[in-house]
């Protein structure tokens, strides 16, 4: 039997490792392949709210399609993560009073590997602890053996197809890390700065030019500047030089569209070697690339003397303070600025002119978008697609390159000459210079291969490829392409595209059908979560419980700012007094089940979790009420249902059914959940135990036997519906119910998708019951209207309807005297007046039921309220009739809104016939 009470964390402890030891994870090998890629999180990193989110949509997909006897791989892994797991090592160094040059290349490496054993697998068991059930004895990590080696061929092959290339180039470039960094590294916030106006004397001493820079310091390595070719304040003047200030040098004025004529002076300093915009006007025009920042973002040798060695910010007081001594500077205004900062270091990111491997992307890009605008890759929503049109048709040729230690090595060798040899290992280098008549020393490049490099490899480099062995092994003909992927918008570029744009380079294949694009969680106001704002929420402690100080303590820990830290401390103790209770992991998972709309960011609130973790406790309680009514029952004495409630929740279960079935199949997790919860909380739990009991604790033995069979049958069912997104408690639950049904399996997930069978006895049975349930429920809410207590007795009377309403009476007698607490049911003729002092409660079609509420009510006390309700809809509708007789808003107003207003006129008016109709029974 079950504890009397629900307890989450008992239940949750025991079961997972279960699962896994029973190797319910692993692929059948059976049925119709279905296969999802785990996106690899850090292997430094931890479980959070966007991962529990994701993986909780993952996990259900693909335990309802074990269960629909697909033959499932959840591919799982873990990134190396270069940049993070490289910060963490040297951060660790830095307490030893050392560095990664202190060691040296290997030894850091080694270092890295050890710190990786140790902690590497910390998202993994919080993925377990969340019920994710990927196939752990697969298990990927990018730096693997199998993975590497599909790197090394990747680059090598694209290499030799003249699609990988090194080049000088503007990169992101971090000060402090000194590598470049992507996109999706770089943060740009609004921040306050200001805005320099800067006399730039044409040469031949007839004037100057105005420009505006936010950035002084870059002046040093300006080449031109720029105006529009149609602006004529300077048409003169194009050919023409000017002298840059402090450095004294003679720089052209250009003519070049991408100039704004009505922004500033309409006069644009042009620096290619510190910024993307002016990069791209350099390479048009043939301007040279004057770099004057070395890696530490310090000037170097390219400016003039004085200002070497100087950090950026401080170069900029002197440039500032040297302009405003030669008169060039003219003022400095406010103005507020983009800043791109490294989203680990914090430091302003730099346009930086270095040499790095690219791969060319025009041809892969083109074919990337086609594959998609063909449909052999579907967004999920849609609209997303928008999205990857834009990058692909903007795309720009991909740095791959990182100046870090931890990562896959650029298999590359220089010669002391400078040639690179490219090969899969130094022998195969070395034999390419050989043939190429060089026979000097060679030396491997110091640079890895970023880290979306490897991941656009994940869906066929976690299959074996590209070695046919490994690729049979692994089932590389059967698992790809996947199913769907299941990620964020915001690495669509980074790694969605790559991936499709890669797999079909290697394979000739897509990397999966469906990209379902999620959501951010933000908090309960719709804010990003962040530490520096203090509402980051950690799913583990959502599962387990966090008290108060523990929680003050983890959110606080590490921030830099007294003030910040005291800020953060007052709003978690106001907004979580008493900490954040245990939910469950079930709780949680139903949580982003239900919040899992389309083309929605999620509002992450504690209170739907409570609801939630309400929701398992009501079914737990159900199924300790459904196992102590049916102790005496007979496994396999199978009973057709004889009683409409019986037939009714069949038939509730299986339209329920077929709602989940198609919710799943268009990626709408919310309406699967809401159709689930809706059955088993309003429909099983509240409706069908208590039509039930009258059958269970009756004396008829027929009757007895069929409702707990259909009681545990139904039960059963709706567990296996649930698993999905509820995997703990639903094991838990089932194995006492199949136990009660002498069903074969070790678990839940075992068992097959649910399928119930329906006939026109079940639909006539059900109709029966749903005017059952208006009739109670309009009972009971007229009693709770006028504090009459639920148990409280009353007389029914039933007017007007057709003589097959008046037999449903006669046919629910029983239930209505159970249910309602009705005394006596009483069908009045037609020619029989509807007597004074009855109040209508329930009405179906054009049967009424009412309750006379002579001794029931103060009658005087219900009139009045009824008045007051009746002046109430009155000033509603004369509001609407207001609107709807305006002339302006029925013009002005959108059609869906002027629609929306007519309807509630009739609401309201309908509202109104019924509230007068009772009055005047009741006054009567």
């Amino acid at each position: 039997m079950l504890d009397k009470s629900f307890d989450p964390a008992a239940i949750e402890s025991q079961w997972y490792q279960r699962w896994e030891d029973l190797g319910l994870f692993q692929p059948s090998g059976k049925g119709e392949p279905y296969c999802i890629l785990l996106p690899p999180p850090n292997v430094t990193g931890t479980l959070h709210m966007g991962h529990a989110f994701q993986h909780t949509l993952m996990d259900a997909m693909v335990r309802y399609q074990r269960m629909r006897g697909r033959d499932v791989l959840w591919q799982v892994g873990t990134d190396h993560a270069g940049i993070a797991t490289e910060m963490v090592v040297s951060r660790q160094l830095a307490g030893e009073n050392l560095t990664r040059n202190d060691l040296g290349r290997d030894a850091f490496v080694e270092r890295v590997w050890q710190w990786k054993q140790q902690s590497g697998d910390t998202i993994t068991r919080q993925m377990r602890r969340l019920g994710a059930s990927g196939d752990w004895s697969r298990q990927v990590f990018t730096m693997d053996p199998m993975p590497s080696t599909a790197v090394i061929e990747a680059f090598v092959r694209l290499h030799e197809q003249g699609l990988i290339y090194r080049g000088q180039k503007l990169v992101n470039w971090d000060p402090v890390l000194k590598t470049a960094i992507s996109d999706l590294e770089v943060v740009s916030e609004a921040e306050q700065g200001s805005l320099w106006s800067i006399r730039y004397p044409l040469s031949d001493g007839n004037g100057y030019m105005t420009v505006a820079t936010t950035r002084p310091e870059t002046m040093l390595g300006d080449v031109a500047v720029a105006v529009h070719p149609e602006d004529e304040r300077y048409a003169h003047l194009v050919g023409k030089t000017l002298t840059l200030p402090l450095t004294g040098r003679e720089i052209p004025i250009i003519a070049d569209a991408y100039v704004e004529r009505e922004f500033g002076t309409g006069c644009v300093k042009i620096t290619p070697a510190h910024d993307f915009n002016d990069y791209a006007i350099g390479q048009r025009h043939g301007l040279p690339m004057i770099n004057i920042f070395t890696d530490e973002a310090t000037i170097n040798d390219a400016a003039p003397e004085r200002f070497r060695g100087m950090d950026r910010y401080a170069a900029r007081k002197v440039v500032l303070a040297e302009l405003e001594a030669e008169g060039l500077l003219v003022e400095e205004t406010p103005h507020t600025l983009q800043v791109p900062r490294g989203d680990r270091t914090g430091q302003v990111i730099e346009p930086y002119l270095t040499w790095q491997w690219f791969v060319k992307m025009d041809d892969m890009g083109r074919r990337g978008l086609e594959l998609v605008e063909n449909g052999q890759v579907k967004f999920v929503p849609p609209n997303w697609i928008n999205t990857y049109r834009h990058w692909l048709g903007n795309i720009q040729d991909w740095c791959i390159s990182r100046q870090l230690w931890w990562g896959h090595r650029i298999p590359a060798w220089y010669g002391d000459d400078g040639q690179v040899f490219v090969g899969r290992d130094e022998a195969e280098a070395r034999s390419r210079a050989e043939a190429a008549g060089y026979t000097g020393a060679l030396r491997q490049e110091q640079d890895v291969l970023e880290t979306w490099f490897s991941s656009a490899l994940w869906p066929f480099s976690t299959q074996g490829w590209p070695d046919e062995a490994a690729m049979a092994e692994r089932g590389f003909d059967r698992y790809l392409p996947s199913s769907v992927l299941v990620t964020g918008f915001d690495i669509i570029f980074f790694w969605v595209a790559r991936m499709i744009m890669m797999s079909d380079h290697f394979t000739g294949r897509v990397p999966f059908h469906d990209v379902y694009i999620t959501g951010l969680v933000r908090d309960k106001d719709g804010q990003k979560m962040s530490k520096s704002k203090g509402n980051v929420l950690d799913p583990i402690d959502l599962i387990d419980g966090i008290g108060l100080d523990e929680l003050v303590a983890k959110r606080t820990t590490g921030l830099m700012q007294p003030q910040a830290a005291k800020k953060i401390e007052q709003a978690t103790r106001k907004d979580y007094p008493e900490g954040i209770p245990a939910f469950g992991a079930d709780a949680l998972r139903f949580t982003f089940a239900s919040l899992a709309s389309h083309g929605r960011d999620i509002k992450f609130d504690l209170d739907r979790c409570n609801g939630y973790k309400a929701f398992c406790n009501k079914l737990w309680n159900a199924a300790r009420f459904v196992l102590m009514n049916t102790g005496d029952y007979v496994a396999g004495d199978a009973a057709a249902p004889v009683t409409d409630s019986e037939r009714w929740i069949v038939g509730r279960l299986s339209a329920t059914l077929a709602e989940v079935e198609r919710q799943f199949a268009d990626y709408r997790f919310d309406l699967a959940a809401q159709a689930l919860y809706s059955f088993v909380w309003d429909e099983y739990c509240d409706w069908f135990v208590e039509l039930a009991k009258p059958a269970l604790q009756g004396e008829d033995p027929v009757a007895r036997r069929s409702t707990q069979h259909t009681a545990l049958v139904v039960l059963e069912a709706a567990l296996r519906a649930l698993h999905p997104i509820i995997p703990f408690v639903t094991e838990a639950i089932w194995q006492q119910v199949a136990a009660r049904l002498a069903l074969p399996g070790d678990s839940i997930a075992q068992q097959s998708w649910p399928a119930v069978a329906v006939d026109g006895e079940t639909e006539a049975a059900g109709r029966g019951i749903e005017w059952l349930k208006a009739v109670v429920s309009g009972v009971r809410g007229f009693k709770s209207q006028m504090g009459l207590s639920p148990g409280r007795e009353i007389e029914l009377l039933f007017a007007g309807g057709d003589a097959a309403q008046a037999a449903l009476v006669e046919r629910y007698g029983s239930a209505l005297r159970f249910l309602a607490r009705a005394t006596t049911l009483t069908v009045l003729a037609a020619s029989d007046p509807e007597p004074a002092g009855a109040t209508v409660v329930a009405q179906s079609g054009d049967q009424r039921v009412l309750v006379p509420v002579a001794g029931l009510i103060d009658v005087g006390a219900e009139v009045a309220r009824l008045d007051k309700e009746i002046a109430r809809v009155r000033a509603e509708i004369g509001k609407c009739e207001g609107k709807l007789g305006s002339e302006s808003f029925v013009a002005r107003a959108p059609a869906a809104v002027v629609e929306q207003e007519r309807a509630r006129l009739a609401d309201w008016q309908g509202q109104l016939a019924g509230l007068v109709a009772q009055r005047t029974r009741l006054a009567g």
